[in-house]
């Protein structure tokens, strides 16, 4: 007789392989702690939505149920509306892109795309090229496919030529097959650091040399501060890059609408794969979205948000220095995230459930490393807190911080215990036994 699964599931057994790669974020897990009301959350990179007017939105869903209903309401294009893709192409000019609207796939968020270019491009034993740190759920949805990730060097101008250089030459030496290099160049997640123009030109060269796909996913690129940040990848390599956007940091996540710009033959894959994993993104969200940037003053409503997110930036860095002023962090110059390096012998993940405790929350660096790494880095999001709450939570961290130091230290100056052996040759067996 033979048995399936184990006691916790029944069907354990019946699993495809791939299935292996999907696993919870640490992102994920801490969202439940993290929403508590007295926990002050610098782990989550949510929008502050409360910053969007109410009735632009309520306004523009009126117009379309009134024009456009029965449309709305129906199963639509798996490409998209054309409305909308017209309207991201002017998006996406903010940053330099020019494109055709037929070349626009409209997806359920930029996550999704991530999952559509992963399943047509990425077989068991591929590998994917990626910042190190990177987005933590682009690791997830790459081994879902059962592809590894192999990170290449960063710095505070992004990731290294060189080092990336490197990177390709010993995989392909070890008989690997790079598919695509993934790439967040402008206010990265979770680092917040921005790839330089210089070497955004050279990163292209390398890959166009290797004849490696540039997977270029860009959230923040509009939510700069102080000055705008080089234009997109995409926008001087059009056949090498594909350019994933969303609406979800520049005016809700909720509406879940995203979209890549990709080179024709990639673009119909792209459009068959949507077909089949949703048959078609929501037709009722794409024409609130397409009604809103038709009506509304889209950009100054980003500016709006700039300013939300740019006192929420120097809040967090003003509290880092005065609280914990002999740590290093990056200082970004748009998006939602500050990296936070801890000396070498803490670990940010052992430490978490006593931050926690002290009612603040943070993510841990091994979750942007598919190795593991990152241990004595954290990643401090500043988009959601008030000002208030971020310099409340940063003096939350620093006690901890000190604490784990402080304990640390004592025991790094305590001697070893001395091990008492007892004679087992004077034990007498009890009695019973005799």
């Amino acid at each position: 007789m033979t048995t399936q699964g184990n006691n916790l599931d029944r069907w354990y057994d019946s699993y495809a392989a791939r299935t292996a790669g999907l696993a919870a974020s640490e992102v994920r897990a801490l969202f439940a702690v993290a929403s508590r009301p007295e926990v002050v959350s610098l782990a989550g990179g949510m929008p502050f939505v409360s910053a969007l007017p109410r009735d632009l939105i309520t306004g523009a869903m009126d117009r379309v149920m009134r024009d456009n209903g029965p449309a709305a309401l129906q199963y639509g294009s798996g490409q998209g509306v054309p409305a909308l893709r017209e309207h991201i192409l002017e998006v996406m000019a903010l940053e330099g892109i020019r494109g055709s609207v037929d070349d626009v796939v409209v997806t359920t968020g930029s996550q999704h795309a991530l999952e559509l270019v992963s399943k047509i491009f990425l077989d068991p034993g591929d590998v994917v090229l990626a910042e190190g740190p990177s987005y933590v759920t682009a690791m997830v949805v790459f081994k879902s496919f059962q592809a590894s990730v192999e990170h290449v060097l960063t710095d505070e101008n992004g990731l290294v030529p060189e080092a990336l250089r490197e990177r390709i030459q010993n995989l392909k030496a070890a008989g690997k097959r790079i598919k695509f290099l993934y790439t967040v160049p402008t206010f990265s997640n979770p680092s917040g650091v921005t790839l330089s123009w210089e070497r955004r030109l050279e990163v292209l060269e390398i890959c166009r040399s290797n004849d490696i796909l540039v997977l270029e996913d860009n959230p923040y690129g509009l939510l700069y501060f102080d000055a705008p940040p080089p234009r997109a990848m995409r926008s001087v390599e059009e056949e090498g890059v594909i350019y994933l956007g969303t609406f979800s940091k520049t005016l809700a996540p909720g509406f879940r609408v995203g979209w890549a710009l990709a080179p024709h033959a990639i673009r119909e894959k792209l459009i068959l794969a949507n077909e089949a994993a949703v048959l078609s993104p929501s037709s009722f969200t794409q024409m609130i979205i397409s009604e809103y940037l038709s009506t509304a003053d889209w950009k100054g409503q980003i500016d709006i948000f700039r300013g939300v997110y740019r006192d929420r930036r120097d809040a967090m860095l003003l509290a880092l220095h005065d609280y914990l002023p002999d740590l290093s962090w990056t200082v970004p110059n748009g998006g939602f995230y500050v990296w936070l390096k801890l000396p070498d012998n803490i670990d940010s993940k052992s430490m978490l459930p006593r931050a926690v405790k002290e009612l603040v929350a943070y993510t841990p660096g091994t979750a942007f490393y598919a190795d593991g790494g990152g241990r004595n880095f954290m990643r401090l999001a500043f988009c959601y807190p008030t000002p208030e709450f971020i310099r409340e939570g940063i003096r939350r961290l620093s006690t901890v911080i000190n604490g784990e130091l402080e304990l640390l230290n004592t025991f790094s100056l305590t001697g070893p215990l001395e091990t008492v052996r007892p004679e087992l040759n004077n034990i007498s067996p009890p009695a019973n036994l005799g």
